[in-house]
């Protein structure tokens, strides 16, 4: 769901406010942002797309620094999620204000969630990126092209084995899986090439969600169109019967998936409800996968501005560390700067509060549940980073709760600042405070550095990540796992970095355990190789990478009016 309540009942849904917005055409915003006309390919009048390769410094105009990264993230959330996006747009918007020459860079929403429960991902209130209808439904179809593209190699594989089966594939040890971007549990696990030999070979097969796709992984972490052919043709889908991985390059189809692709990995180019340019581009979740937008988009964000404010998915512990260790090992993108969202309704809920009675003021439950926002700030520190804490404000939240929580941050030696960008967005002056704080931030002096060496075993990375982010007393391997993890010794493939598979909701891979629980294992019940993005997914407790709908979806009370436009969307 939005977060339409952080103004109260009666306030403006986020599409009402984003409808009532007046927007410029995106020409204005891409020629203000220093974009020349030659890179831009427009997607209609307010939104387009960017070819880095044809951004031009204008003629006389001296080489400028790669811009700083601000990386926001947050505390554990509450299901409804606790404004990440939200305080990215009003963040940027008011270092805009300040006059700094900023650039958002975000990523694209996934329709399983939108239809399902949790909303979109273009921020709330006055701080949205618009056209947040059209981002938030098909966009310009980036999407489309990577679900095309992953499910185009599965159709390849299968016809291979059907044709004769010259790579000598066992069916029973494929690795990579159709996807769907919908949330649909009944796809989960299927069984497909029935009928009769003229059908395909029968095997159990079963579907992602797109975002969990190594292709979506892969469009995120490629540096540009020859590392993305490179990338594709180092994915392992699979195994020979005497188990040695076959690759996309070894069905000889990686140029094939780089052509459904070749526009889709040039990034998207918006704006915010205040005129502040946004690239929003890539997708992949922060619990199942590693939860960063595009590189591509990053890097051509920091080419245009001096600061870029970005995000990761969910909390810290998932979204950042992967940002840090993974995203930030690939480029030159380390943060300069990071903000950890928190809202007084999470930390009542990390305090025992029940959900139906958090906006009701609870200053004891404040201080039950700031244990979870304590452990966040300590492993933002362990990358060499103190974090700056945004308090994202909520219509029900008391000046005495507020004044404690911003109390306790000092006391923990951290900047803070509340943050009403909500409701104050937009240009408004909601986000001036926490703008100040973290232009200061930017210009502290940090040695950044990730929590483990690529050299360090996998065995050891995972131990490192559960010891040391999620605070627990180690971890347990299935039989499995640790049949993969030879596998993965063997192969040569443990020098790549892990992405840790995990609820958002807890510090352990058990959701109900909330605040910053001790005494606890993580279970890792199976590893997989992603070799064209070059990390490694951990997969622990009951996660799941194709999410089911809710008892009541959100798509129950959508619709379109007479003219067309949408009704219901957050």
């Amino acid at each position: 769901m939005s977060e339409t309540t952080t103004a109260g009942n009666n306030a403006p849904s986020d599409l009402e406010i984003a409808q009532r917005a007046v927007m410029k055409p995106i020409g204005e915003i891409a020629a203000a942002a220093g974009i020349n006309p030659d890179a831009l390919e427009l997607y209609g009048r307010y939104k387009a797309k960017i070819d880095p390769a044809k951004l031009t410094v204008p003629a006389g105009a001296p080489m400028r620094a790669p811009g700083k990264v601000v990386l926001v993230s947050a505390m554990s959330p509450t299901p409804a999620g606790e404004g990440k996006s939200t305080t990215t747009v009003g963040l940027a918007d008011s270092l805009a204000r300040a006059g700094h020459r900023v650039m958002i860079a975000l990523r694209e929403p996934s329709l399983g969630p939108i239809l399902g429960m949790k909303g979109g991902a273009t921020g709330g209130g006055y701080s949205q990126v618009l056209p947040m209808d059209q981002i938030n439904l098909h966009f310009t179809g980036d999407f489309h092209a990577i679900t095309s593209a992953n499910n185009a190699l599965m159709a390849l594989v299968d016809n291979h084995i059907f044709q004769g089966n010259e790579l000598n594939i066992d069916p029973r040890r494929m690795t990579f899986k159709r996807v769907l971007d919908m949330n649909d549990r009944s796809l989960r696990e299927v069984v497909i090439g029935l009928g009769g030999p003229a059908q395909g070979t029968p095997r159990q097969d079963g579907f992602d969600i797109t975002v969990a796709s190594e292709i979506m992984a892969v469009f995120c972490l490629a540096t540009d169109l020859n590392d993305l052919r490179e990338r594709l043709g180092r994915i392992t889908f699979g195994y020979t019967y005497d188990r040695q991985p076959v690759t996309v390059a070894d069905l000889g189809v990686q140029g094939a998936l780089t052509m459904l692709l070749k526009d889709a990995i040039k990034p998207n180019l918006v704006q915010t409800i205040a005129g502040t340019p946004a690239l929003v581009h890539g997708g992949p979740f922060a619990n199942i996968a590693h939860g960063c937008n595009s590189l591509i988009a990053t890097q051509t964000a920091r080419s245009l501005a001096d600061i870029v404010v970005t995000e990761a998915g969910f909390g810290a512990d998932l979204g950042a560390e992967k940002y840090m260790d993974i995203k930030s090992r690939m480029a030159d993108v380390a943060p300069s700067a990071v903000v950890l969202v928190a809202t007084v309704r999470a930390l009542k809920m990390h305090g025992c509060v029940p959900k139906d009675r958090l906006t009701e003021p609870n200053v004891g439950a404040l201080a039950a549940g700031v244990a979870n926002l304590q452990r966040h700030i300590r492993n933002v520190e362990k990358f060499g980073i103190i974090p700056v804490v945004a308090v994202n404000k909520f219509a029900t939240d008391t000046a005495e709760e507020l004044d404690w929580l911003l109390q306790w941050c000092a006391a923990e030696g951290v900047q803070a600042a509340v943050a009403d960008v909500w409701g104050r967005g937009g240009g408004g002056d909601g986000g001036d405070e926490l703008a100040a704080k973290v232009a200061a931030a930017i210009d502290t002096p940090h040695s950044f550095r990730h929590l483990y060496p690529l050299d360090m075993s996998v065995e050891d990375k995972i131990r490192t990540i559960v010891q040391e982010v999620y605070g627990a007393d180690g971890v347990d391997f299935s039989v499995p796992a640790l049949k993969r993890l030879a596998e993965i010794e063997k192969n040569g493939w443990s020098g790549m970095p892990v992405c840790m598979a995990k609820t958002q909701y807890s510090f352990s891979d058990d959701a109900a355990r909330l605040g910053a629980p001790k005494g606890f294992t993580i279970h890792v019940r199976d590893l997989i190789p992603k070799t064209g993005a070059g990390f490694i997914v951990a997969l622990t407790g009951a996660v799941m990478t194709m999410p089911g709908l809710p008892k009541v979806p959100a798509a129950m009370r959508m619709d379109v009016d007479d003219a067309g436009n949408p009704v219901g969307l957050f």
